[in-house]
């Protein structure tokens, strides 16, 4: 009889690291991983690129690194949409790719709650290509500067007070005064505004860790302001506090208010909230036995607080360990596991050599959790890519 079909969408995080542990259990099985590109990207530090304090290929490592070419094949693609009934992928370039075993772990793409505006005039920390645009399109607004001396050039706006913000926002406080000096630009007159609904920045942490965070970039200069994004123009960002509407004036708005899954999962029909879907505890979707998601576009209730668990690169990685183990279970015939989230700890960088976070029930801040975010980040890449990926990837050094 031919082999079962057991194919992977998406090589992120969680779909890069299922494949590494299913090829080490040697289904009896084909298995096939589709990914737009032929990298793996370290997503948490997309911010890096964006600010311009890392290259692209610093945060990036080839998928052929993990796949097992004796099991695994590699389809360079873009997913279309999920034909379930048929039990097929439909791909842009390539034939549609049949499956009897599916795991969807498609990344996420930026949430515009429909604020008018946003995808024409806004950036995105999302992927390599939009952190690209965001650098080059900074670099291009202090140049334009030299020409008129308009200061909405020099001025930057980030939408968002959250992980993905702050992380920029500490990378960007270091970078843009030494981009400026390049540029012969007086680095007193670049400003940096951060717009946010609520004054509890950074929710998920602990009020004096979060307290720290605003307080250290307070001090670099960022200026916070209260207030709920309504619409943006070119070179204008409008927001209320109540109900009186007020402007911002800046070359650069980088939106981080909020994602949501991938596209691909309503465009195949699955019943979602923001292209998350309410899977069962092994991971499986609801009357699609046959189809586990796990990362950006799986929803599961956390226990402890009623509330999804947030979609991080830790919970994807953690789910991905069951999603392989259930995968070659559903092979053999064999009972799935439910999937149990322990939380680790998280940190949350603020720049050089500055963060904060909570680590095995400890909180940290400044020079020790920048060390334990090194130790994080190094972690994965041992993790997925491997030790050689981690050595070659690595953060070793305190200067970067």
């Amino acid at each position: 009889m031919p082999k079962k079909k057991i194919v992977i969408l998406g090589a992120g995080y969680g779909g890069l690291r299922t494949l590494k542990k299913l090829q080490n259990m040697h289904p009896e099985a084909e298995i096939f991983i589709v990914n737009k590109n032929d990298y793996h990207c370290e997503t948490t530090s997309l911010h890096e690129v964006a600010a311009g304090t890392a290259e692209a290929e610093q945060i990036c490592y080839p998928i052929d690194s993990v796949i097992d070419l004796r099991q695994t094949q590699f389809i360079k693609d873009k997913v279309a949409a999920i034909d379930r009934p048929n039990k097929q992928v439909i791909l842009e370039a390539h034939e549609a790719l049949p499956y009897d075993y599916l795991l969807i772990a498609l990344g996420f793409e930026s949430e515009t709650f429909g604020i008018s505006g946003i995808n024409e005039h806004a950036l995105a920390i999302s992927d390599i290509p939009s952190v690209e645009k965001i650098r080059k399109h900074i670099i291009h607004e202090f140049a334009c500067w030299k020409k008129d001396r308009d200061d909405r050039h020099l001025s930057i706006v980030v939408g968002g007070a959250g992980f993905t913000s702050f992380e920029f926002l500490g990378e960007a406080t270091n970078r843009m005064p030494e981009l400026a000096q390049q540029m012969q630009i007086d680095p007193r007159k670049v400003r940096i505004f951060c717009i946010e609904p609520s004054p509890n920045v950074l929710p998920m942490f602990d009020r004096k860790l979060a307290q720290y965070a605003s307080e250290q970039l307070s001090e670099r200069g960022v200026a916070f302001v209260i207030g709920r994004v309504s619409r943006v123009r070119a070179n204008e960002i409008y927001y209320k506090n109540g109900q009186e509407e007020q402007c911002l004036q800046a070359g650069t708005f980088i939106w981080t208010g909020g994602v949501r899954g991938s596209s691909v999962i309503d465009a195949s029909g699955f019943q979602q909230t923001r292209g998350r879907v309410s899977v069962h505890e092994d991971l499986s979707v609801p009357g699609n036995q046959e189809i586990l998601i796990i990362g950006d576009c799986s929803e599961m209730i956390d226990p402890s607080t009623g509330r999804p668990f947030p979609a991080t690169a830790q919970i994807a990685m953690q789910q991905a360990d069951i999603a392989a183990h259930n995968l070659n279970a559903m092979v053999n015939g064999e009972p799935l596991l439910p999937f149990r989230y322990k939380f680790k700890g998280t940190v949350c960088s603020l720049g050089k050599n500055d963060a904060l976070g909570e680590v095995m029930g400890r909180k940290v801040k400044g020079l020790p959790a920048a060390f334990m975010k090194k130790v994080i980040d190094n972690r994965s890449l041992a993790k997925i890519g491997g030790l050689e990926t981690m050595l070659k990837k690595g953060r070793f050094s305190f200067n970067k």
